[in-house]
């Protein structure tokens, strides 16, 4: 969600937000280190390097949703996750994670487990949380593109909007 599949990267929400951060005057870069496609595994694996590299004061975590989509087991995906805080932690960075829901079609038992990992990471790591990262959508088409999963352009302020709430108490 974070590397605007399907549109100009220039108009996503992390794109959005450096123009924000510059628009408030505040004294932060954006760094998209997001891969299309990124399962969490992946996302561990690339972490340290880009960490060393940029020395971040605040690091963004929205990973997990393609974990879900292939129905990875949830124990694993946390796993990850959780090394990804720490690590980021351990940098000095500050923490917001972010959620993703599975669709019903993936059963009560896996889309619970799921939706609470979230919630369970924030808390054991003191990390702030953006529950959904969809939870301002109105409903509606106009959000999605065709594939029903990746959020069209128009969806971007939104998502914006999402994050930033969260985001702005970490930005000192």
């Amino acid at each position: 969600m974070s590397a605007a599949f399907g549109i100009a990267q220039a108009r996503g929400w992390v794109a959005l937000l450096g123009e924000r951060l510059k628009r408030e005057r505040l004294d932060y870069s954006v760094v998209n280190a997001s891969v299309s496609g990124e399962t969490t595994a992946g996302g561990a694996a690339r972490l340290k390097p880009a960490l060393d590299k940029h020395r971040p004061a605040v690091v963004i975590i929205e990973l997990g949703g393609n974990d879900g989509l292939r129905g990875m087991p949830v124990p694993a995906m946390k796993k990850n996750l959780s090394a990804m805080i720490e690590q980021s932690q351990k940098g000095g960075a500050r923490v917001l994670l972010v959620g993703m829901r599975m669709p019903p079609n993936y059963g009560p038992q896996y889309t619970g487990e799921f939706e609470r990992a979230f919630t369970e990471l924030a808390k054991q790591h003191g990390t702030a949380l953006v529950p959904f990262l969809f939870e301002d959508f109105t409903v509606g088409r106009d959000y999605f593109q065709p594939d029903g999963i990746h959020p069209t352009e128009a969806a971007q302020p939104v998502m914006l909007e999402t994050i930033w709430k969260r985001l702005k108490p970490l930005l000192k």
